[in-house]
């Protein structure tokens, strides 16, 4: 690929961003500097459609192709960012638009959204005069049959994360709090720029560090830094971890009705409330597939009549604080017109820990945007989410208490074996 001439001003201003941008690109892992993206060009010239990037220093890329929907992905070590998010909505020959992230610890993703059957046609490596690497790649169509058989070697999901250990002596409830999307996969985009993923591991991050300040609850994120983790994954980390609670952090965006808003809690179910539910799940259950990986989990796995028990007597609990929620939440954020909803969603499909997804609003609303970025709002709205947790608690554990116990009247969460008050047993 030609390379244009640069200006003297222009080199210079490169390198200060690259060495900019280094000074903050550790590598926590492993104390290496991580290589930095500074700059991203898409251009077709020929059959051809090349994406090259600018970075600090060369590093190795593998890429492969997938089908349905037709994109490409390239992985690489972990790549510091420093790109304007508008840069991946470009449309330029085979390619309609492209997005990237932390994939997994480690790694990076590039995930490039095809027009039709494309193959990667060489990844080229180069470096400037001023210092730059230039890491190009090719994109060729071809042939649907020839896209099939490239995409039949597909890449292999990234080992599982590991759940905390959990203190065998620390019986407090254990909450698991997901913020969704992450990395490669944005979610919503609001017409500002603002990115979902942002916005909820944000309001996350708020909600775990108020529960973990209570001292009542022991909390883990599914995430705890801008990386994809898929949507199975976040379900099993809940599970292994023998989580008591799962929310879900969402915000949805309708840029075709701008004027809806305000709040909705969902819960799992094979069949959805209404439409709007079935297709948000749809949305949110492709998650994988924007991120360039196919989801491994399908519908709650209910095999004999004791699983059946158990996954009814969970979705019981998933209600029973849904409700709780609303209740709580009504008085300090709008809530959508049907606030309480069931749909589908793979996140919500655990069989036996009570899981719910909120959707904060909707960044299409100019309203819902402006207090999803307002920390006096997000403070409000945990502070009640908190609340609402400690009342699902209290309650599980005062129905579990024998026959003729006093119930509990402190209102909060009561320590001890039992204190979440589970009597469903677990299915392993």
């Amino acid at each position: 690929m030609p390379i244009r001439a640069r200006s003297v001003p222009t080199v210079i201003l490169a390198l200060t961003l690259l060495v900019g941008a280094a000074a903050h690109a550790q590598d926590n892992d492993k104390g290496r500097m991580s290589a930095v993206a500074i700059g991203a060009e898409l251009a077709a010239q020929g059959g051809a459609t090349t994406l090259t990037l600018v970075l600090s220093k060369p590093v190795e890329a593998h890429a492969f192709v997938m089908e349905r929907p037709d994109r490409a992905v390239i992985d690489l070590p972990e790549v510091n960012f420093q790109i304007a998010p508008e840069a991946g909505s470009k449309r330029e020959g085979v390619v309609t638009s492209y997005r990237y992230g932390l994939f997994a610890p480690g790694r990076s993703r590039i995930v490039v959204d095809l027009a039709g059957p494309a193959v990667v046609d060489g990844v080229e490596t180069k470096t400037r005069r001023d210092g730059a690497t230039l890491l190009s790649i090719a994109f060729r169509r071809t042939e649907r049959e020839a896209f099939r058989k490239a995409a039949v070697a597909s890449d292999p999901a990234p080992s599982l994360r590991k759940a905390p250990p959990v203190e065998a002596l620390d019986s407090r409830p254990l909450v698991v709090v997901d913020a969704g999307h992450g990395g490669t996969d944005p979610g919503a985009i609001a017409k500002t720029g603002v990115q979902e993923k942002d916005i909820v591991f944000g309001f996350a991050t708020s909600l775990a560090d108020r529960l973990r300040a209570s001292g009542r609850y022991r909390v883990t994120m599914t995430r705890d830094r801008d990386v994809f983790v898929p949507l199975g994954e976040r379900v099993r980390v809940a599970r292994d971890a023998k989580a008591d609670l799962f929310i879900s952090i969402h915000a949805d965006s309708i840029s075709a009705a701008p004027q809806v808003k305000g709040a909705t809690i969902y819960t799992g179910s094979e069949k959805a409330t209404d439409s709007e539910s079935a297709k948000l799940a749809e949305r949110e259950n492709k998650a994988d597939a924007a991120a360039g990986t196919d989801s491994a989990i399908g519908p709650a796995d209910v095999t004999d009549i004791l699983a059946e028990l158990t996954l009814r007597e969970t979705r019981g609990f998933s209600s029973s604080f849904a409700h709780r929620l609303m209740g709580q939440l009504s008085p300090v954020m709008e809530m959508s017109t049907k606030p309480h909803r069931e749909a589908g969603f793979v996140v919500l499909r655990s069989p036996d820990v009570p899981s719910v997804l909120v959707e904060l609003g909707y960044l299409s609303s100019k309203s819902d945007l402006e207090k999803l970025q307002s920390d006096e709002w997000r403070a409000g709205v945990t502070g009640s989410m908190a609340k609402a947790i400690d009342l699902f608690f209290a309650g599980r554990a005062t129905s579990a208490q024998p026959t003729g116990a006093p119930p509990s009247t402190t209102g909060s969460v009561p320590f001890g074996p039992g204190a979440s008050g589970r009597k469903m047993p677990r299915q392993r």
